[in-house]
């Protein structure tokens, strides 16, 4: 079964405790957390004290770190030391792909989970030789740095391949999907094979029970 996701950057920061305790009260068990540093992406997002708050007064949370930046491995200790459980960077912000093994190793190292993302335009068969490393497969189903785009079609392929490629092999990892999720296409999302499902303005617009009730229904279905 599907689990969502709630992402942390569509949420309201004016009051940001109590759209945290609304997802509480749903017994939401992932918190999504995209760090963006203006680099690898076009904007800049909330980083190390906001996450450290918030784990520090939500401890239940498992913290799903997406991390949109470059030289990720720079930030791997001061991940864990705030209360990040997985530690997701992007395959393409690694110039040296030989040294995606060596950060996956030191995530590892200091009891975090270790995830890969990669970008619409990146084949999931590049990063098949990380799988049996990894714990999670982010695919972004939009172009990252920015909410609000509309999902691209063609993810729901790559989300097949890996799940197909991960029961062939008899492997275990979290298999997530981030970018233009609604009520109209997350049953087909989860169908494709999702484990993990970020849900953004389709979980904080408006009415935040409302929303994550008709989402979860739609999953348990």
């Amino acid at each position: 079964m599907s689990k969502l996701a709630p992402s942390l950057l569509s949420a309201n920061f004016y009051n940001l405790k109590d759209d945290i305790e609304i997802l509480q009260n749903n017994n939401i068990e992932y918190l999504h957390l995209d760090v963006m540093d203006g680099v690898f992406v076009n904007n800049i997002s909330f980083g190390f004290p906001v996450i450290n708050e918030i784990k520090k007064h939500n401890s239940h949370f498992i913290m799903d770190s997406h991390f949109m930046i470059i030289q990720p491995e720079k930030y791997i200790d001061r991940a864990r030391e705030v209360g990040c459980d997985i530690f997701t960077f992007h395959y393409e912000a690694i110039n040296d792909t030989n040294n995606i093994m060596s950060i996956i190793d030191k995530i590892h190292s200091t009891g975090m989970k270790a995830g890969i993302s990669i970008k619409p335009n990146t084949k999931v068969e590049d990063i098949y030789k990380y799988l049996e490393k990894i714990d999670l497969l982010l695919i972004m189903s939009v172009e990252p740095g920015f909410g609000g785009q509309k999902f691209i079609e063609d993810s729901l392929l790559k989300v097949k391949k890996l799940k197909e490629y991960r029961d062939n092999n008899k492997l275990d990892f979290i298999i997530e999907i981030d970018g233009g999720i609604n009520s109209d296409n997350i049953k087909k999302i989860q169908d494709a094979g999702c484990d993990l499902i970020v849900a953004g303005s389709a979980v904080f617009k408006n009415d935040i029970n409302k929303n994550i009730n008709e989402l979860n229904k739609i999953i348990n279905e």
